[in-house]
């Protein structure tokens, strides 16, 4: 790749942004790249070859619209740079789940069930899991072997590996075979506070309440609770033990600040405050914290720069954390970075950033949200080269050694980039949102032609020719596809019949009739919700949460009528369309790291 290649165009300045709720819910479409094998991504024999099944699950080098849920309106995408499992929130709240299941982490046996795939996500409600008729889930977050789902009742699920405790429910249940209520708390002073976000790692996890106070549970190994000890202590067969913890405990530290935003990495803890302040704790190593030594934070450590100036622009805005890394996007969108992100060269083991510093190619960049996987980083930046002064994002992305496709640079894109650069398969695409996993990537991003020209995973077979009328009218009457099912009809045979082809994406009756039926409205029953609520006790000063975490979510505002998408692009049916393409994305053989 030549230098021109890595640079990314400066984008124009923007008026400073605090944390808060939008007043209308924004949603989008996921797409998905990087490695698709979930039970065996990672994973090698003896003889050091991979065990992921490209025949039956490729790894996508290139970005792909998630086929089964692109009629869904997502709302909120989250994961982890130590998981290969995902979670996304649609707008009427459902939870839908795929991935990895090692430890039942997506709330089915793990046992029976090794993974779920792309092509059948699984749809949870907090009213399936004994919540009263209205609530939804509103945020989630995602750790190696186990999740938590946030409902609008400010109670919070926890499913999987529970072995610290990290689920947040006794330790003597190793393991949650299904989403299961925290019914400690959070509590202040006896009273149960309303939950608003939740981040993970790997054996811990985290939860911000509506009064910006920040609660830990699971194991203190690295401090990583933020209580101010680690609890270390010889147990059985002279093993060295450390504390666990696994009721919901207050994070020291923080006293008198009004947390907005909470993000997690592997052993690792970030957040900001509402006016702009940057708090990290837990493990040290490669100077991830910030705080420039490697030694554990046991309790919450401010970081003094550069974000604690007399200047409001200069605080921090939005943070997120990696598997040794923190970011932090300032209210200028200026990106800072620390910790160990490379695998050679400056940032790397060796060369760690021992404090925050910019990204000298993201210098000119007004970033508005970014994410960090197992290797890959991504950023996303208006694009000032759009076509038609069209206001759409530009991603960009980077990280070395990542093998599956998972920085989405295209079939004949480069595997890693040592540094940002424009995914160029998301041209034109309006991306808003990120969730960077161990081995794969996902994005959501807003419905128009560019995103209607990406392929779609997985490949499903289709008729060559309109199913009503079973005939080829040429050129001049080629046959619409449905964007989900690519079933063909010709306008003039779908009833009633279109005059013309739809501008943006369009999708057939029968999957339209789909999607409401796999997202039904649940309307709420105000007593019973009433009741619920009754027993979360806000405070009088209730802080917004931030859009953002640990992978990424979008505000959820108020819940919107109807699910199912408006009529859109033609895609035309391929004159071959009789012979079955290759598996999309599977057509790239693994390439070298170009730097």
């Amino acid at each position: 790749m030549s230098e021109s290649d890595t640079k990314v165009p400066p984008t124009p300045a923007e008026p400073a942004q605090t944390n808060g709720a939008h007043s209308e819910q924004q949603w989008g479409r996921i797409i998905i790249t990087g490695g698709t094998d979930w039970a065996n991504l990672g994973k090698r024999d003896r003889a050091g070859a991979s065990l992921v099944d490209q025949d039956t699950y490729p790894d996508l080098y290139e970005p792909h619209v998630l086929r089964p849920l692109c009629t869904v309106k997502i709302a909120s995408i989250y994961a982890a740079p130590c998981a290969s499992h995902f979670v996304a929130i649609d707008i009427k709240g459902g939870a839908w789940l795929w991935g990895r299941n090692t430890s039942s982490a997506l709330g089915v046996d793990g046992d029976t069930t090794d993974a779920i795939q792309c092509d059948a996500p699984r749809r949870v409600t907090a009213s399936s899991l004994g919540a009263p008729k209205g609530t939804r889930f509103v945020h989630a977050a995602v750790g190696r072997y186990h999740t938590l789902l946030v409902g609008s009742n400010g109670r919070v699920w926890g499913a999987g590996l529970n072995n610290n405790g990290q689920c947040g429910l006794p330790s003597s249940t190793p393991e949650l075979k299904t989403f299961t209520l925290i019914e400690s708390g959070p509590k202040n002073g006896g009273d149960r506070e309303r939950v608003v976000q939740a981040a993970a790692g790997i054996s811990f996890s985290l939860v911000l309440t509506d009064t910006g106070r920040v609660y830990a549970f699971g194991s203190a190994e690295h401090g990583q609770l933020g209580n101010g000890t680690t609890g270390e202590h010889i147990g059985n067969n002279r093993k060295v033990m450390f504390d666990i913890v696994d009721e919901p405990t207050l994070v020291e530290g923080l006293e008198g600040k009004e947390v907005t935003q909470i993000a997690a990495g592997n052993q690792h803890s970030i957040v900001v405050t509402k006016d702009g302040l940057v708090y990290t704790w837990g493990s040290g190593g490669y100077c991830r914290t910030g705080l420039g030594k490697q030694d554990d934070a046991l309790t919450a450590q401010l970081v003094t720069a550069p974000f604690t100036g007399e200047h409001e622009e200069q605080r921090a805005w939005k943070v997120f954390a990696g598997p040794t890394n923190c970011i932090v996007v300032d209210r200028q969108r200026v990106t800072w970075i620390a910790g160990k992100w490379k695998t050679s060269g400056d940032g790397s083991a060796g060369q760690s950033y021992t404090t925050f510093k910019r990204m000298p190619e993201l210098e000119a960049c007004k970033v508005s949200t970014a994410a960090s996987g197992g290797v890959t980083h991504f950023a996303v930046t208006p694009d000032t080269e759009a076509e038609d002064d069209k206001e759409v994002n530009m991603t960009v992305a980077w990280g070395q050694n990542a093998q599956n496709g998972e920085l989405g640079l295209g079939n004949e894109g480069p595997l890693s980039s040592t540094r940002p650069t424009r995914v160029e398969p998301l041209k034109g695409v309006h991306v808003f949102a990120l969730a960077a996993g161990q081995h794969s990537s996902v994005f959501l991003a807003t419905p128009g032609s560019e995103l209607s020209s990406l392929p779609r995973h997985p490949h499903v077979e289709a008729p060559g020719e309109c199913v009503v009328c079973s005939q080829d009218k040429g050129e001049d009457d080629s046959p619409l596809e449905c964007e989900k099912c690519e079933t063909p009809y010709h306008l003039g045979c779908l009833n009633p019949p279109l005059s013309a082809v739809p501008e943006d994406e369009w999708f057939c009756d029968k999957c339209i009739a789909e999607a409401a039926a796999a997202v039904p409205d649940e309307p709420a029953e105000p007593e019973a919700v009433a009741e619920a609520e009754a027993e979360v006790k806000p405070k009088p000063k209730p802080v917004s949460p931030a859009p953002e975490t640990n992978g990424a979510a979008v505000e959820n505002g108020a819940t919107t009528n109807g699910d199912a998408p408006t009529n859109g692009l033609k895609r035309k049916v391929p004159e071959d369309a009789d012979e079955a393409p290759a598996e999309e994305g599977n057509a790239k053989k693994l390439k070298a790291d170009s730097e």
